[in-house]
């Protein structure tokens, strides 16, 4: 089977900037690729570079061929900034880019797979910021492509319509179609994606499946406990702990353990007030492989601004 997408040493720069940095990547026909990471990291580069739509080094194929020489019914492109008409409705939008190719979907069909059949009539203008996004997705589904490319394609959207983009791209997946979509949220890729690239400072620094990234680098569980009352300089309770502003930070704790934390601390004169247990994510491994984390804006964030616990400090139980 030909491969998607085959990209070697990718290298892109805008004068001293170094955009991209030898990004090397295959992607299977019929699977979903997240590129992941803070804006500025190199994925809106790397979009345009394997789509033909920037200059780069390196050697790029689609289903085999140059960006420039595959057809263009087969790939359907959302920029991560697009502005079309803002006086056409949802509807015209998707009638006129539809009337674009040879062959082309039911306008009705994609309107209802982006979840805008009862705002088809309105125009660009007034709809919403995340409908605004979901005509887009649209306008890039509506030529029905074998890879659809899409550039942060939940950005603005509400936490119901990102669900509905999200169904909506699990169902592209099932039937076939190759998926490639950057973002800056950590859960998206972790959902949708068969695996996940890490891009950092126009490196690729990982690619692997969620679950293999979170296993190599995602580190320890962690226990956020909220107490009453100020937390004893000599608590000790067993576990290595993390002390911040009424809350105590417990890592690497099985949720077998977290009973026996609560008695220590119940014990140690400390009432919890409540708690929360996690396992590590994608966010855990951004942060294991560049020492930074992505904010919700895209932003990278150093960690130090976001945790005002200082060092972690062991309590010297031992475990």
């Amino acid at each position: 089977m030909t491969a998607a997408i085959v990209a070697e040493d990718v290298a892109r720069t805008y004068g001293d900037t170094v955009a991209l940095d030898g990004v090397s990547l295959t992607v299977a026909e019929g699977e979903v690729l997240a590129l992941v990471g803070p804006n500025g990291a190199g994925k809106t580069t790397l979009v345009r570079a394997l789509t033909g739509t920037t200059d780069a080094e390196g050697h790029v194929e689609l289903f085999g061929q140059s960006p420039e020489s595959v057809a263009r019914s087969r790939i359907g492109l959302l920029p991560q900034s697009f502005d079309p008409p803002d006086r056409l409705t949802a509807r015209e939008l998707l009638d006129y880019y539809g009337g674009l190719y040879d062959e082309s979907r039911d306008t009705q069909a994609v309107l209802a797979d982006v979840g805008l059949q009862d705002s088809a009539g309105t125009t660009y203008e007034n709809l919403s910021g995340g409908q605004q996004r979901r005509v887009c997705v649209g306008m890039a589904l509506v030529n029905d492509p074998d890879l659809l490319v899409l550039d942060e394609p939940t950005t603005g959207i509400d936490p119901a319509g990102r669900r509905a983009v999200w169904q909506l791209l699990d169902g592209l997946a099932d039937s076939g179609t190759t998926v490639l979509l950057t973002t800056h949220y950590m859960a998206e890729a972790e959902r949708l994606a068969d695996r996940v690239g890490l891009l950092d400072g126009g490196k690729l620094t990982a690619l692997d499946s969620p679950g293999a990234l979170v296993a190599a680098h995602g580190g320890e569980t962690r226990l956020t406990i909220d107490v009453e009352d100020a937390i004893p300089e000599d608590l000790a309770i067993g576990f290595e702990t993390r002390r911040r502003d009424g809350q105590l930070v417990v890592r690497d704790v099985a949720p077998t353990e977290i009973g026996a934390v609560v008695d220590r601390l119940t014990a140690a004169g400390v009432d919890v007030e409540s708690l929360s247990w996690r396992e590590p994510d994608l966010e855990d491994v951004y942060l294991d492989l560049t020492g930074r984390t992505v904010g919700y804006s895209g932003e990278a964030v150093d960690p130090a601004e976001l945790d005002a616990a200082g060092p972690l400090a062991t309590d010297g139980g031992g475990r």
